[in-house]
């Protein structure tokens, strides 16, 4: 008879865990509607992704951006459940609802600088810094991330490209809705958000290159078939020490996904010896195609 796997004494109490990334979800959400209604809305900074659509509408018809933002992810996220057969979660569901309702609640707050340079700067950060601790918590604020993942599997676009498009397009717009300057500003804040993200994440890179030293290596290989959905490679590895053969497993990840990697590893394997580097351009399945 199997043995069940006991659980590692450094390995968080499920429950814990799971009251601490909704706590995460709730709070990185937060931080976002916030620095919105302070930092970018005032300054019609559209920055990318549904508040960027919002600011824009907000700047042409004065629609409430809680209402507009609503309006936009609910229908995304269940057109990702429909199209792209995920189950998502109610970690990203309660993202989802809660970052505009937030919005809502403070809508009547007064800015804190009428500057669109210092919006767009702190805006970014303040954005990154809040979508940084929502996807640690292995969630999503929903929104254009989701029609991004539907445009990037029916076009055979790589994830990256579609969210490039998408929020370019969004850049244009308020570049054309206001002024060239508001559209410069929008850059400005979106790079200023995807970098913030980076550092939350754990380095600067949009991908992650992890070695993997396990004397689990099948186990470990499966849950990362599994849970993550990304391939594995074994390589023959020696160690310096005991000049015995050792299976080293590599495996490349996207930013949002590390935290997920990171946590599946150590349940399959908690003495497993774990390199991370970050990898600055992936080409092949599943990141860019050229």
């Amino acid at each position: 008879m199997k043995k069940k796997q006991q659980r590692s004494y450094n390995e968080p109490h499920p429950t814990l865990s799971a009251v601490r990334d909704y706590i995460g979800v709730l709070i990185g959400s937060a931080i976002v509607a916030i620095s919105f209604n302070v930092f970018l809305l005032p300054n019609e900074v559209a920055s990318g992704g549904v508040s960027g659509i919002s600011t824009i509408l907000y700047g042409l018809f004065e629609w409430k951006p809680a209402f507009v933002q609503w309006t936009f992810n609910i229908p995304l996220f269940i057109a990702g459940i429909v199209l792209l057969g995920k189950h998502f979660g109610i970690k990203t569901a309660v993202g989802t609802i809660f970052l505009p309702f937030v919005v809502f609640l403070t809508e009547a707050w007064e800015p804190w600088t009428l500057n669109p340079l210092l919006g767009s700067l702190f805006g970014g950060i303040m954005i990154g810094l809040g979508l940084g601790i929502v996807f640690r918590a292995k969630a999503s604020t929903g929104g254009t991330d989701l029609a991004a993942q539907i445009i990037a599997k029916y076009t055979g676009l790589s994830l990256g490209t579609s969210i490039a498009l998408i929020d370019g397009f969004i850049v244009l717009a308020a570049a054309l809705v206001f002024d060239i300057e508001s559209g410069l500003y929008a850059l400005v804040g979106l790079f200023v958000t995807t970098k913030t993200i980076d550092f939350v994440q754990i380095g600067f890179g949009r991908s992650k290159l992890v070695y993997i030293i396990t004397n689990k290596q099948v186990e470990v290989r499966d849950a990362i078939y599994e849970e993550v959905d990304r391939g594995v490679t074994k390589l023959n590895a020696t160690g310096g020490y005991t000049d015995t053969e050792k299976p080293l497993l590599m495996v490349v990840v996207h930013q949002t996904e590390f935290t997920r990697l990171k946590q599946v590893v150590k349940l399959a394997d908690p003495s497993a010896f774990v390199i991370v580097s970050d990898a600055s351009e992936v080409l092949g399945e599943g990141f860019k195609r050229s």
